[in-house]
């Protein structure tokens, strides 16, 4: 493995470590470590869609949750929590900004929808809507129409 690799593994590791301390109390702190990671544009960017009650999170009945954010042009499929060969968790977003700055140039570890809903989840953020199977299946069609 490339010393790239290994400094990427590292940092992700730290910033999940750092997402999974955040809670209320220690908000300012946290947020204090997140601008290590992050540029200000996309934090900022991340907790306003927060703020604006931008990410949510379908319930279906057999408790597989899946993630939308409404983006400031479209609506985005976010999936947190994949595995990874690794053993540590993986990202994904369907916006562009996803597919050029983490995936091909590599100049982030995620975009602010990812971000946003990592941090919507922990502090209990997300909007929540039931949806049932049929609901479920309209959504996905949208979201793969994208």
């Amino acid at each position: 493995m490339s010393n790239s690799n290994n400094n990427v593994n590292g940092t992700s590791v730290l910033l999940a470590t750092v997402i999974k301390e955040l809670n209320s109390d220690n908000l300012d702190d946290s947020l204090e470590k997140l601008r290590f990671f992050f540029p200000e544009a996309l934090l900022l960017g991340a907790l306003d869609l927060i703020d604006r009650d931008s990410v949510i999170v379908y319930k279906t009945v057999w408790g597989r949750p899946q993630y939308e954010v409404l983006g400031s042009t479209a609506t985005y499929a976010v999936f947190p929590g994949l595995p990874s060969a690794n053993g540590h968790e993986l990202a994904y977003c369907t916006c562009p900004a996803y597919a050029y700055s983490v995936l091909l140039s590599e100049t982030q570890l995620m975009c602010k929808h990812v971000l946003a809903t990592l941090l919507a989840r922990r502090l209990a953020r997300c909007v929540e809507r039931p949806i049932t199977a049929d609901e479920l299946a309209s959504v996905i069609a949208r979201q793969c129409s994208l």
